[in-house]
C-alpha cells in the first residue's frame, strides 16, 4: 500500500480562520487545513471545532506563547517534507501574536512560506467604525497597568492616523477613559461580536463611550477604533513673524524664509520679503 502524495508543496501555510462566523472560512483555507500534515494551533479544542465544521480531522500540535521556543524547531524541521499549517484561535495569525518567529525561522531554513488571507478583527472593525481608513495604526492590546498604559497612549498621541486597539470587556471603560485623557475627547467606535449574531459598533466620543460601559462591561472580543487628531490650527502672521525674527539670528534672509515656510506652512515669498525688511530695519 502506497502513502498518498500530498498535493501541496511542503512548507509553512499561514491560515486565517473565522473570528466568529464559521461561514467566513474561505474554500482555499478549508482545502489547506484538510490537506495539512500537521496544524500548529493555539488551542486544540477551538481548532477541532473548526475542523469538524469542514468535515475533516488532522493532527494538531499546540503552539503558543508558553511553548513556542520548545516547539518551533521541530515544526521548522518538519516543513522540509511536510505541510505545516499555522492558525490562531480566530482571525489572522501573527496579528497580535508571536507567530512571526515561526515565519522568520522557516524562511531562514529555506522553506516555502505561504499566506492564506482572510478574517481579521482589526480590519473588520475599521470597516464598521465610520472613521478615516486612509492611514491607521494598530496597537494591539495596551498595557494593563495604568502608568504603562498612559505612557503607551502618549507615544501615539501625535500620530496622524486612526488608532486600532484590542481590549477585553472588564478593562474597556478604564481603557476608554485613559484614551480620552491621553488623546483628548476624540470620536471613536467600540466594535464587538464582529460577524456574530449580536455584532455591534457603538460610536461617540471617548468620554461618552467610557461612561456607557462603566457600569455594564460588555462580553465578547472588542476592538476600539479612535479617530486621528484634528489638523493643527494654521500658523498666524504673528507666529510667522516671531519665527522669522528668531531664524534671522542664525540664517541669511533666503534660508530663514525657507525654514519658517516649511515649518509653519506659510508663503515663502511673503516671508522672504518680510525678512529683507527686517534686515534693512536692523
Amino acid at each position: 500500500m502506497t502513502t498518498p502524495v500530498n498535493p501541496l508543496t511542503p512548507g509553512l501555510y499561514i491560515v486565517a480562520t473565522p473570528i466568529g462566523n464559521l461561514g467566513d472560512l474561505s474554500p482555499r483555507a478549508a482545502e489547506i487545513l484538510s490537506a495539512a500534515d500537521v496544524i500548529a494551533v493555539e488551542d486544540t479544542r477551538v481548532t477541532a471545532g473548526l475542523l469538524r465544521h469542514i468535515g475533516t480531522k488532522r493532527p494538531m500540535t499546540p503552539y503558543h506563547d508558553h511553548n513556542a521556543e520548545q516547539v518551533r524547531p521541530g515544526l521548522v524541521a518538519r516543513m522540509g517534507s511536510e505541510v505545516v499549517a499555522l492558525v490562531s484561535d480566530a482571525g489572522t495569525p501573527l496579528i497580535s501574536d508571536p507567530g512571526f518567529k515561526l515565519v522568520r525561522d522557516a524562511r531562514a531554513a529555506g522553506h516555502q512560506v505561504v499566506t492564506i488571507p482572510g478574517p481579521c478583527a482589526a480590519i473588520a472593525a475599521l470597516t464598521l467604525a465610520g472613521l478615516p481608513t486612509d492611514r491607521f495604526f494598530f496597537l494591539g492590546f495596551l498595557p494593563a497597568k495604568e502608568q504603562a498604559r498612559a505612557t503607551a497612549i502618549a507615544e501615539v498621541a501625535a500620530v496622524r492616523a486612526t488608532l486600532v486597539i484590542y481590549e477585553s470587556g472588564p478593562r474597556l471603560s478604564a481603557c476608554l477613559s485613559a484614551l480620552a485623557t491621553g488623546l483628548g475627547d476624540r470620536e471613536a467606535a467600540v466594535t464587538r461580536e464582529i460577524t456574530k449574531k449580536f455584532e455591534e459598533a457603538v460610536t461617540g466620543t471617548l468620554s461618552t463611550l467610557a461612561a456607557r460601559y462603566d457600569d455594564a462591561p460588555p462580553r465578547g472580543e472588542i476592538v476600539i477604533v479612535v479617530a486621528p487628531p484634528e489638523p493643527p490650527a494654521p500658523a498666524s502672521a504673528e507666529d510667522g513673524e516671531a519665527a522669522l525674527v528668531e531664524a534671522l539670528t542664525r540664517l541669511p534672509a533666503s534660508k530663514a524664509a525657507g525654514e519658517v515656510a516649511k515649518a509653519l506652512g506659510l508663503d515663502r515669498k511673503a516671508l522672504y520679503a518680510r525678512a529683507l525688511e527686517l534686515k534693512v530695519g536692523n
